[in-house]
């Protein structure tokens, strides 16, 4: 008998005697199976969190940015776009997104129009470009082109900022520089220049930002205990702000992904020596997003340049939180469920009146975590398990997904259409509204605390929808409730991505079989288990998933051949398919 006949017959066992059309086999050896990790945090998560709905994200995505980018879409009379003629740093006319709804900082009418976010409208620029929509060419406008005026070269920090005039940082909020708003916006202008090369002026700032970002971690020399940094007189500066050691995971992902586009040497080293001033820190400084950016850096360095950092470390220091007095103390990611609900795996305050999470936040953790899972797949089943608690929890942001007694401002939702959500989800409401003291989770959001002017409306946050996109082109539902196809390369920007890449977690005490559809014929090789769940399969076929576990699924054209190369299996054009 042949080992793919076994292999058939062992799985009919598994689903209860159904010969299934897998085609599961193992025909020669490449190398032993991945044997799964956990993360603390993620282990007191549910395998299926309830009540369970997992939204078409894909289609909120495409909605949001229908409703965004509509310059005829009005809520009491305002847009949510405008075009802003400030011409500050670039002689062009750029555009703005309100921030919330309505906040009255914003639109063509206030502050000469300036006061807009690069937070936002890049987040909104990558969502957007990775279901599909392109932003060069949207209602006549290149908006790509239109956010280069975020380079502020007139205050002579020559990189991407969060506002084309930082001064406008100071309106309403009354905060001054905080680092990761200086450093996070240059992540998201080398993505969305990854997505767009070829964009009028783009190359000239990129080069600049990576010359900027070496300079700076040259004369930070492993000491970044700063709450942000001059980038016009390269000096670290401590103001009220807690210090951000975690600013180096963006260092670090910025010039990485430079060393990728140039290879410049210099760029590879400079990402290395910020990723090791991170990792000498004794406790989490985890806050919003740089520090969980380190992970898919330091796992793409071990897997590329045969370097030991330490992943399991940067995991823990995100999803455990800061415990330092002197950071951003209490901010990790939630494992709790509120009330009726179950919040688990969302990101934010563990500790603030019991949890704060934010939508902006939970989202695009998922950037760096899900394609780490290519060159470190032993985190792949506590990653898929974490991601399906994420993308199921994340609907309570929106006020058409969650009850109206579990939010703020129920009687406004639907000037949203179910496009716009709240910037956040507390555990609890005491010293609000007395209908919702003890009330539990309730959805709120920030924007009437900026400013006494601000309207009601503004609990609405346009800045913390804009990135949904990355959860629209990472998930797919399958032919099973509760099992995901996770796409693991729409975010691993400047990496070399040959062939598709698919994460499947199976939260059932049994293996399931989903269906796979493919419009041609192909070969889907596990790298956790090392072996084909399918061969030469086209249309619509059967792949078998373990109880409890997952896979990593990559997507061959059908005969392609596979090699051991070491530890790493290869294709006959050397084109790695797993690390180890």
């Amino acid at each position: 008998m042949k080992i793919n006949d076994i292999s058939k017959i062992v799985s009919a066992i598994a689903l209860g005697g159904v010969i299934v059309t897998m085609n599961s086999c193992k025909e020669e050896y490449l190398g032993e199976p991945v044997k799964q990790k956990s993360i603390n945090r993620i282990d007191l998560m549910p395998n299926m969190p309830q009540p369970y709905k997992m939204l078409d994200w894909k289609q909120k995505a495409i909605d949001f940015d229908k409703y965004a980018f509509d310059e005829n879409t009005r809520v009491f009379g305002n847009p949510i776009i405008w075009y802003d003629n400030s011409r500050r740093n670039i002689d062009q006319e750029t555009f703005g997104l309100y921030t919330a709804i309505n906040d009255s900082r914003q639109g063509p009418n206030n502050n000469n129009g300036e006061f807009h976010e690069s937070l936002n409208s890049l987040a909104a620029l990558i969502g957007g470009t990775l279901v599909g929509i392109d932003k060069t060419d949207q209602n006549g406008r290149n908006y790509v082109k239109m956010v280069q005026n975020y380079f502020n070269s007139d205050n002579g920090w020559n990189i991407i900022m969060n506002n084309t005039n930082p001064s406008v940082a100071l309106l309403g909020g009354g905060y001054g520089r905080d680092w990761w708003y200086d450093v996070f916006p240059n992540v998201l202008y080398y993505a969305l220049c990854e997505l767009y090369p070829e964009v009028d002026g783009a190359d000239e700032i990129q080069h600049t930002i990576a010359e900027q970002f070496c300079k700076a971690d040259s004369v930070l020399n492993g000491n970044y205990d700063y709450s942000y940094f001059d980038y016009s007189t390269m000096q670290g500066k401590v103001n009220n702000i807690p210090l951000q050691q975690d600013a180096a995971g963006g260092h670090a992902w910025v010039l990485y992904a430079a060393y990728q586009k140039y290879g410049d040497q210099r760029y590879l080293e400079h990402a290395k020596s910020a990723l090791d001033a991170l990792m000498s820190q004794k406790e989490s400084r985890f806050y919003e997003i740089l520090l969980p950016m380190s992970a898919i850096v330091a796992s793409r360095l071990n897997a590329e340049h045969g370097t030991n950092y330490d992943v399991k470390k940067i995991l823990d220091w995100t999803f455990d939180g800061c415990t330092s007095p002197s950071g951003r103390y209490g901010w990790g990611v939630i494992a709790e469920r509120w009330g009726d609900y179950d919040v688990y795996g969302l990101q934010g305050s563990i500790t603030d009146n019991g949890g704060f999470a934010f939508f902006m936040n939970s989202v695009k953790l998922a950037w760096p975590l899900v394609p780490m899972v290519k060159y470190e797949p032993e985190y792949a089943t506590a990653i898929g398990k974490w991601m399906l608690n994420l993308s199921n929890a994340c609907r309570l942001f929106y006020p058409t997904e969650i009850e109206d007694k579990n939010q703020w401002l129920p009687e406004m939702k639907n000037i949203t259409n179910g496009n716009i959500a709240y910037e956040g989800l507390r555990k609890s409401d005491d010293f609000g509204k007395p209908e919702l003291k003890g009330v539990s989770p309730v959805a709120i959001g920030d924007g009437p605390k900026w400013t006494s002017s601000n309207p009601p409306e503004s609990m609405f946050s346009v800045y913390s929808t804009s990135p949904v996109g990355f959860l629209g082109a990472m998930i797919e539902t399958t032919s099973v409730e509760g099992i995901l196809k996770v796409n693991c390369n729409v975010t691993d920007f400047y990496a070399a991505r040959p062939y598709p890449v698919y994460m499947y977690y199976n939260p059932y005490e049994k293996p399931q079989s989903v269906i796979y559809s493919s419009d041609k014929r192909v070969d889907l090789f596990d790298i956790i288990s090392k072996e084909y769940v399918a061969k030469n399969i086209n249309g619509k076929s059967e792949i078998l998933l373990p109880a409890e576990n997952s896979r990593v699924v990559v997507e061959l054209p059908a005969g392609t051949k596979l090699k051991l190369d070491g530890n790493r299996v290869v294709d006959q054009n050397n084109q790695i398919i797993s690390y180890k």
